[in-house]
């Protein structure tokens, strides 16, 4: 299926569903309905399709990461041998600190965000990853300032 096509199934009440939920997933049904037009159990409907679809995937906490301690994020870039290379991003993606993995093209095949306390925790988690069969090479780039960090995208 084309993103494209799953992106038909969604209707104006639907991406104003998402909208909402992704400014404060806490809102009650009430309050969603409410601010959609629609009726309590229609958004109750809604939502649990669109959990079901898989277009919501969970509801979480942001917090400043900074506050809790880590302070310190890098931009690990990774070159692994193309056969293995979902092997790797599996079990890369199962490493405690990590934010995101990314399959990507250029010279390097996997782009991971993580987080750290300190640079000593950097300096172990990186010679973890390296020590990773299949793992051929690393680039890392430390954060000095974090400009935007948000994962919310405004579909409406």
């Amino acid at each position: 299926m084309k993103l494209s096509e799953k992106n038909e199934k969604l209707d104006e009440i639907d991406l104003k569903i998402i909208s909402i939920l992704q400014k404060d997933s806490r809102l009650s049904y009430n309050k969603i309905a409410s601010e959609v037009g629609i009726s309590v159990g229609t958004a109750y409907n809604r939502i649990k399709n669109l959990e079901e679809k898989g277009i919501i995937k969970g509801y979480t906490v942001l917090i400043d990461t900074a506050k809790v301690g880590y302070d310190l994020t890098a931009i690990i870039l990774i070159q692994a041998e193309g056969k293995h290379l979902i092997e790797v991003e599996n079990e890369i993606a199962k490493m405690n600190n990590v934010i995101s993995v990314y399959d990507i093209t250029g010279d390097f095949d996997i782009a991971v965000i993580a987080k750290f306390k300190n640079r000593d925790h950097l300096n172990q988690f990186i010679k973890n990853l390296i020590s990773l069969p299949h793992v051929k090479r690393t680039v890392t780039s430390v954060v000095l300032n974090v400009v935007k960090e948000n994962f919310v995208v405004k579909i409406l």
